[in-house]
């Protein structure tokens, strides 16, 4: 009989259940990367970055518009004297 009690003592296990290890979060003060203060102000920098550059170049097609339609009113004008001043050489 102490034979046969050692000879089921010496073979494996066949149905080891897994053991999970679960931390528990309590002290933890800071989530995951991208919650993390320092992530967001970089994140946050990254975006304004872009908004700013994004502005900038907006404003500067506007400024390119605005150039364009003032030679326009310009050249507008220029035609308008120059027909005012014939129509009076007309008149007289």
């Amino acid at each position: 009989m102490l034979s046969r009690l050692s000879a089921v003592r010496r073979l494996p296990r066949t149905f080891a259940a897994p053991v999970r290890m679960y931390s528990d979060n309590l002290g933890r003060t800071q989530g995951t990367v991208a919650q993390h203060k320092g992530f967001d102000k970089k994140e946050k920098a990254h975006e304004d970055q872009f908004i700013r550059k994004h502005e900038a170049e907006l404003l500067a097609k506007l400024r390119e518009q605005i150039d364009s339609r003032k030679n326009e009113i310009a050249e507008l004008e220029k035609q308008h004297e120059e027909l005012s001043k014939k129509a009076e050489g007309d008149k007289q």
